[in-house]
């Protein structure tokens, strides 16, 4: 069983108790169990700190889980500030194989809010 903890921005949930991955690693470190992960959310990251692959490529032994939403709206990747088609590539470079959580609100419907994957799919993470 692994048990996964998930950095929460300040800004969307003032005084939460863990909002970044430094923190995030201090607390693995601390607990020394070796099925205690973080669940790394890629909007919570970017809003509290940025550098999203250099982050997941120093914890990506400890990361069991990957979350995406754009910033700042919390809507579907493409609709703000973050290059996915940097990003997504680069993670999947660095050995990252697992699920990737779709956690955001959609400007539109469900269906519409799926757009975003369409160039992933038909070619690998990078759209090609």
């Amino acid at each position: 069983i692994k048990l996964l903890i998930e950095p929460i921005n300040l800004r969307d949930i003032p005084g939460f108790f863990l909002s970044t991955t430094r923190h995030a690693e201090r607390i693995l470190d601390r607990v020394g169990h070796d099925n205690l992960y973080i669940q790394y959310d890629l909007y919570h990251a970017q809003v509290t700190q940025g550098d999203l692959v250099p982050t997941y490529e120093r914890l990506r032994d400890r990361i069991a889980h990957i979350q995406v939403a754009d910033t700042p709206g919390r809507n579907e990747p493409g609709t703000g500030e973050i290059n996915w088609s940097f990003v997504l590539p680069a993670i999947e470079r660095l050995g990252y194989d697992g699920y990737i959580g779709c956690e955001y609100r959609p400007r539109t419907t469900t269906t519409a809010g799926l757009g975003w994957l369409t160039p992933f799919l038909q070619g690998g993470a990078d759209g090609t």
